[in-house]
């Protein structure tokens, strides 16, 4: 006769301590099986059950007994991740944070704060709105701190602000056997040690469960000014995208949209004034007279590349409206072709070689005979597209994963890299060894080995197993 399963076993030990924030319900499982994109063609594995967390205590308490109990643990935020880091293994326990909402504490005089792994990024700025304060990272939807900072998230927001790794500044984490680590603190640097806070960002919680993150905090820029202008080649769009930088505007923000996404997003959005045309967005920051200097230079730069229909505005009403395509992208995506699945690459490269990339990705899309719009985070080299699959179509699949592997290959033949933010999970893996010098993959699975001997922490993902 069979005995209980690890998981069961801890179940049982764990049921005491959370009630009914542990459970079975299928429903439940299935929904934390997977995040918002990659998905494993053969997936039907469900976690054996899904442990909802409030405190780090908690969390250290089922760390602990899960590690006692040799039991997988898969950390689970907002559930958006898209390269396949929430993926469950076999008799696992999926540790959802998303009841961790608390803002513990803000620090205007010091432009930092303390939160729970659960808050998400609208939920911060939503409390610092009469404060004169944001945060700037914004990888669209409706991420958690903990998974922004799991996965090293960045977004629209990246060119001026950085990522999450240059816009945290400590963390409280829980290893795999229970036990609390707080990294980092308030003040913007230090030189003591091990980069621990730099460690746990982006290890897509392989190393620790992240519970609470101490940010750095922004002031609202005094005026803003956003751009839309329309090219009709995505090779002219590109190269603007470089002048800018190198011309060194004060630039927060610059997404480029090919012809085919700005398509989707004029039926998706119901935009009037605007062709199906490659598109750049464009938002300069800093004083009244700085912005209205640097909108001369912008407008200036963006003719002398054939750009068209240059329209700007500072009034934030006008500047939400010119910017609302791009932030229904995804969405008018999805909705171009009713019925289809969406694959979403992510490839970076240094910024003089984006127009080779992008044009290159171009080139093999319409190879390719799929649909996939192409969206950039194109002032830091960083773009994406989303394939899109037809329904009961297994030979369109096969050639959208080749496709996707062929655009990821081409960016690190251009020195750069398989992901820009949104990580490797599954997904991403055979591009690791690519990627990566064996001596770089060794060290990454010593310290992994170090901090989870036992391997229960998200196992099987970010770093592919040696082959040797």
């Amino acid at each position: 006769m069979t005995g209980p399963s690890a998981a069961e076993r801890a179940a049982r030990r764990l049921a005491p301590l959370f009630g009914d924030r542990l459970t079975a319900n299928e429903t439940v499982r299935d929904h934390h099986a997977h995040g918002e994109g990659w998905r494993h063609p053969d997936q039907t594995l469900l976690p054996a059950y899904v442990l909802f967390g409030r405190t780090t205590q908690d969390v250290s308490d089922a760390l602990r007994i899960c590690h006692e109990e040799n039991v997988p643990v898969i950390p689970f935020g907002g559930g958006t991740s898209l390269e396949g880091q929430l993926t469950p293994v076999p008799d696992c326990i999926s540790l959802d944070l998303s009841m961790m909402t608390d803002i513990l504490d803000v620090s205007p005089e010091n432009l930092t704060c303390r939160v729970q792994a659960g808050v998400t990024r609208q939920d911060l700025n939503l409390h610092l709105r009469t404060q004169g304060l944001f945060f700037p990272v914004d990888p669209g939807g409706e991420a958690t701190f903990g998974g922004m900072c799991a996965t090293r998230a960045s977004g629209t927001g990246a060119m001026r602000y950085g990522t999450m790794r240059a816009n945290v500044l400590g963390l409280t984490a829980v290893l795999a056997d229970g036990r609390i680590l707080h990294t980092g603190g308030a003040v913007r640097k230090a030189a003591t040690g091990y980069d621990l806070t730099g460690l746990l960002i982006g290890s897509e919680g392989t190393l620790a469960v992240i519970t609470e993150v101490q940010a750095q905090l922004h002031p609202i820029p005094e005026a803003v000014g956003a751009a839309v202008c329309q090219f009709q080649t995505l090779a002219s769009a590109v190269e603007t995208a470089v002048l800018v930088i190198q011309c060194g505007l004060t630039v927060g923000r610059m997404e480029l949209l090919d012809d085919v996404q700005m398509d989707a997003c004029i039926q998706y959005s119901h935009l009037t004034g605007y062709d199906a045309l490659p598109t750049m967005f464009f938002e300069l920051t800093g004083s009244p007279a700085s912005v209205a200097e640097q909108e001369t230079v912008l407008r200036d730069l963006v003719e002398s590349q054939g750009g068209q229909s240059f329209r700007w505005a500072t009034a934030t009403e006008e500047r939400n409206t010119l910017w609302k395509a791009r932030h229904d992208a995804f969405w008018a995506c999805m909705a171009y072709r009713p019925g289809y699945r969406g694959i979403t690459t992510d490839a970076i490269v240094p910024i003089a070689a984006l127009t080779e990339l992008m044009t290159g990705a171009r080139a093999d899309i319409d190879a390719s005979g799929l649909l996939a719009p192409i969206v950039g985070h194109v002032g830091d080299g960083n773009f994406h597209t989303v394939i899109l699959i037809p329904p009961n179509d297994a030979d369109a699949e096969k050639r959208a994963l080749e496709l996707d592997h062929k655009i990821i290959r081409r960016a690190l033949s251009l020195g750069g890299s398989a992901s820009g933010e949104h990580g490797i999970g599954l997904a991403k893996q055979i591009f690791m060894t690519e990627e990566h010098e064996p001596a770089a993959l060794s060290v990454m699975r010593a310290i992994k080995t170090a901090l989870d001997p036992k391997n229960i922490l998200n196992p099987g993902k970010l770093v592919p197993a040696d082959a040797s």
